[in-house]
């Protein structure tokens, strides 16, 4: 059997994300009037309320909380937490639409090598992290190997043919 080191599962993309909400509705809100994201259809064969999004190739499955009532309440916002990122056109055009939302956001600044990454995060309505950011400025570089230019996913697909014909068979 032919093995993939670089990939051993044959993965091809991230699918969706699945979040359990207090109000389906409040997050489809969410979703769609500040992240962009369509409702699509979901299979009819499911006996729970929730909603399929779509949108930048991937999509976002929000799935009402049996217990919303005791859900935990949003906090700080901590970019160490758990987030999902997206990456932006214009930082300062992001950070206006938030302002003129009314979104609390907290800004940060990564640099390397002289490379800045400016991010934006900020919660969902249940407290999920959101970073909007800049970060295809600076380069994925595998610890091994070549180096890959930027975030990009083509990029990365050059990478990983790239190792599959360095792998040494046995």
């Amino acid at each position: 059997m032919k093995e993939n080191m670089g990939n051993p599962l044959h993965l091809t993309s991230l699918n969706h994300i699945s979040l359990v909400c207090r109000s389906v509705e409040e997050s489809i809100d969410f979703y769609t009037n500040v992240l962009g994201f369509v409702p699509v259809r979901r299979p009819g064969s499911f006996d729970f309320n929730g909603a399929w999004l779509f949108s930048y190739g991937i999509g976002i499955h929000l799935l009402q909380s049996e217990d919303p009532e005791n859900m935990p309440k949003k906090g700080e916002i901590n970019p160490k937490d758990n987030h999902i990122s997206f990456q932006c056109e214009s930082m300062g055009a992001v950070e206006k639409k938030l302002k003129e939302m009314g979104i609390v956001y907290k800004r940060q600044r990564v640099e390397e090598g002289g490379v800045y990454v400016d991010q934006l995060f900020f919660h969902d309505p249940d407290g999920f992290m959101i970073e909007i950011c800049n970060c295809d400025n600076l380069p994925v570089i595998p610890l091994a190997g070549e180096m890959v230019r930027s975030c990009s996913r083509l990029n990365v697909q050059i990478i990983q043919h790239q190792q599959q014909v360095h792998v040494v068979r046995p």
